[in-house]
């Protein structure tokens, strides 16, 4: 099941004189991203590299900012998702220490950076939700609210025409034994129009 993590984590490791002053935090989008990575451009003048890497959906990337091609970005990012995390901005503030680390050191330096930064970040797990939206006569409409109150579903609103509208969220893994269920206590009933019909 993926996981975001709840606040950003700091950590930073000391490799032959060169610092790597990494950050995992949860981070929604590419351009949240990217307004990070400029504040820390800024923060960090004298750094040599800003890499990045961010798993949120599609707007997923992996920037290795000058590093020879896929030794910081595509590594960790390869860290997030073997995590199976989502929503997730992982950066890499590198301040060059004068030895070169060679291909493989850096993929290890990246890697280690977001690893350990990882292990002190509080994680949760996503729990997708789907919204519904049910029409039923009104004698059951004090049926359908202890139904969804005792599924633990969020009531978004209910419209009173000429049949009572509910629409309301829940986890998607029990939406449809949840519907199921409405359905036989409302002995075929209950409507479920489509969210755009109403």
């Amino acid at each position: 099941m993926p996981q975001t993590i709840t606040a950003p984590v700091h950590h930073e490791l000391l490799i032959k004189k060169s610092r790597f002053i990494a950050c995992v935090q949860p981070m929604a989008d590419r351009a949240g991203a990217q307004q990070v990575v400029a504040s820390l451009r800024a923060a960090h003048p004298a750094a040599a590299h800003v890499c990045w890497a961010l798993l949120a959906g599609g707007h997923s990337a992996a920037v290795d900012d000058g590093e020879p091609s896929g030794t910081a970005g595509r590594p960790m990012l390869d860290v997030l998702r073997h995590q199976d995390l989502e929503g997730v901005l992982a950066t890499v503030v590198r301040y060059f220490g004068g030895v070169k680390l060679g291909a493989g050191g850096l993929v290890r330096a990246y890697t280690d950076s977001v690893a350990q930064a990882l292990l002190g970040a509080g994680k949760v797990a996503i729990v997708r939700h789907a919204t519904l939206r049910c029409a039923a006569p009104y004698a059951f409409e004090g049926m359908i609210r202890r139904e969804l109150e005792a599924a633990g579903a969020t009531l978004l609103d209910v419209t009173h025409g000429d049949d009572v509208v509910f629409a309301f969220s829940l986890p998607e893994a029990a939406a449809p034994g949840f519907a199921l269920g409405l359905n036989d206590a409302g002995h075929g009933r209950i409507r479920w129009p489509r969210i755009e019909e109403t």
